[in-house]
């Protein structure tokens, strides 16, 4: 047996994937990718990927990133790990400085975890206790969207809403009050009118307000495009109006710029694109690049106040996980950081965003494609059967198929439910913007006929 082959047996015995079928892994031929280069990933043969997906959407720079690698290396020429509990550290000082330094003016205060589910629940948590530590707990519900996607922990799945994924865990959860989401709105009730749609959503969202206004700790949005659901942009006007509904009616804002922050949307937050404040914004994925696991809540002033006190009055956030604001990846997404702030990344992105939409119009009207979908540089395009015009039954994996035979031609794409989604690093050339455009369209035009 090669050594491929024995990986191969051993990931099939041991390894439970995420997300992941474990009986049809175990019959398909698993793809094991050994290394990277910039945009391109590498199996255990030797086969080369381009990366479309951003290795889960947290890709920034490129793989193997001269200047990361090198800020890793230096860290660990000084320590790998040291608690955050009760202790600090260098690296993430002065990470939790620049990111208070370039997210919205109204966020003082910057918490560490390891990823954006815990980021989000760091928030929900957060949001809980500033009431009762204000002598308010009865303003303990969360308002949500339909089909909202925050992540994997009991808390994040409550203030989710996506029931294949997390119907199972319903008897689990907290209860919360869910809107609909304002992309549905607009294309269901408003025939595409993004204005109308953003009118009648915010209305939805002030009589919630008013139904329960002494009872709804917080609001919580994903960053101006609901991801996970399928790409489904807000219609302008939807987060800043949130905002101003909030501040009328004294409940917090949590914007979940897990997927959207640093530069996916064409600005370092998208929130910044209707110059929103929240109350606290969960950052995750490409704060570190995409390099090492990493993530932060940022606060207001008022709600970190409401945490000190004498020590025996028992305020102080009782959270926090052995690996809470590591150096080596604090050290990582400090250099991330500093390379935003040269601007040359984010000068560039608009016209890539532009380039996407461009090559998107080549999927419309497509027997096998339902209209794609765009949020900055994240799209997704709909397979469809070209007999019936709907998705594929969801136990056939025809978007799996679509998405190995793509990978076959040299594009590492994956499937979101009935989508093929392209999220790839920051600093993708346009030309490889065409090269994962044409793969994707002449794997799904192959597909339609197997």
């Amino acid at each position: 047996m090669s050594e491929t082959e024995m990986l191969k047996a051993w990931d099939r015995r041991y390894f439970w994937h995420p997300f992941t079928q474990m009986q049809c892994y175990g019959d398909d031929d698993p793809w094991i990718i050994e290394r990277a280069e910039g945009h391109y990933l590498y199996d255990v043969d030797g086969a080369r990927c381009l990366d479309a997906v951003a290795s889960l959407w947290c890709n920034v720079h490129g793989h193997r990133h001269p200047r990361l690698d090198a800020a890793l290396l230096e860290q660990l020429g000084k320590v790998a790990h040291t608690t955050a509990l009760g202790a600090s550290n260098p690296p993430a000082i002065r990470l939790a400085k620049k990111l208070v330094e370039c997210t919205p003016e109204s966020l003082q205060h910057c918490f560490f975890s390891e990823d954006g589910s815990e980021a989000v629940e760091v928030a929900i948590k957060m949001a809980a206790q500033y009431w009762a530590n204000i002598g308010r707990p009865e303003k303990h519900l969360f308002l949500t969207l339909d089909n909202a996607y925050h992540g994997d922990t009991v808390g994040a799945v409550s203030v989710g809403g996506f029931p294949l994924f997390h119907e199972v865990y319903g008897h689990l959860l907290f209860p919360t009050r869910r809107l609909p989401s304002p992309y549905v709105l607009q294309w269901e009730q408003c025939q595409g009118d993004a204005a109308q749609a953003a009118k009648l959503w915010l209305n939805t969202l002030e009589a919630a307000l008013l139904a329960e206004k002494d009872h709804i700790s917080a609001l919580i949005l994903e960053g101006g495009v609901q991801g996970a659901a399928g790409m489904l942009p807000f219609p302008p006007g939807v987060l800043s109006g949130a905002q101003k509904l909030c501040n009328t009616h004294d409940v917090l804002l949590i914007v979940d710029e897990v997927a959207t922050g640093f530069g996916r949307s064409g600005q370092l937050f998208s929130c910044q694109k209707e110059q929103v404040e929240p109350d606290l914004l969960a950052l995750g994925k490409g704060l570190s690049g995409g390099y090492l696991p990493i993530a932060a809540t940022l606060t207001s002033e008022k709600i970190y106040q409401a945490f000190l006190a004498p020590f025996g009055e028992a305020k102080q956030f009782y959270y926090g996980h052995t690996f809470t604001a590591n150096p080596l990846a604090s050290a990582v997404a400090l250099e991330n950081l500093s390379i935003f702030a040269e601007g040359y990344l984010l000068s560039e992105i608009p016209n890539k965003i532009e380039k996407l939409r461009a090559g998107l119009e080549v999927f419309h009207h497509q027997p096998w494609a339902g209209d794609p979908r765009q949020f900055g540089l994240m799209a997704a395009i709909p397979l469809r059967d070209p007999a019936t015009g709907a998705a594929y039954p969801y136990g056939e994996r025809v978007e799996y198929m679509v998405c190995k035979r793509a990978r076959e031609m040299g594009v590492y794409s994956r499937p979101l439910g009935d989508l093929l989604t392209i999220v790839p690093p920051l600093s993708v050339t346009e030309q490889e913007i065409d090269t994962i455009l044409q793969t994707l369209f002449d794997a799904m035009a192959e597909g339609r006929t197997q």
